[in-house]
């Protein structure tokens, strides 16, 4: 089964948006794993029907390279982005991993992907959940 790493931080709203997103694209037919950096990101998309939940540093460095796909904000894969909660190894797993990566490019960390545009969340995800259907083939 085709398997789909979120991964966010704080209070876990994005993850919980695609989370959410990804389970009334595909129904059952693909596994979530739901990884937080902290206890509450990874209750809120929990909640949002992922089918694991993983939490902290050492739950998304192990479980990078065990999935598919990768899907979360930019800041996942920034040092100390999320206010600090990205720790350098848990962007260096993200970013070593082989599993294709789909990542919002939101300026939160003061980094501008240009040609990215300024869309708003509701598109960004949009955006995100059509681009992880033309990519996972499921």
């Amino acid at each position: 089964m085709f398997k789909i790493a979120v991964i966010d931080g704080q209070g876990g709203g994005i993850g919980a948006l695609i989370v959410k997103g990804l389970r009334e694209q595909f129904k059952d037919g693909i596994e979530i794993l739901a990884l937080g950096s902290n206890a509450a990101a990874t209750t809120a998309m929990m909640k949002a029907r992922a089918n694991k939940g993983a939490t902290g540093e050492n739950a998304i460095v192990w479980n990078s390279s065990r999935v598919d796909m990768i899907v979360g904000p930019l800041s996942v894969v920034l040092p100390d982005g999320m206010l600090g909660e990205v720790t350098a190894k848990m962007a260096s797993a993200v970013v070593s991993s082989n599993a294709k990566k789909i990542l919002l490019p939101l300026n939160q960390e003061g980094v501008e992907v240009t040609g990215a545009g300024k869309e708003p969340l509701p598109h960004q995800i949009d955006l995100t959940l059509s681009r992880i259907k033309e990519t996972a083939n499921v």
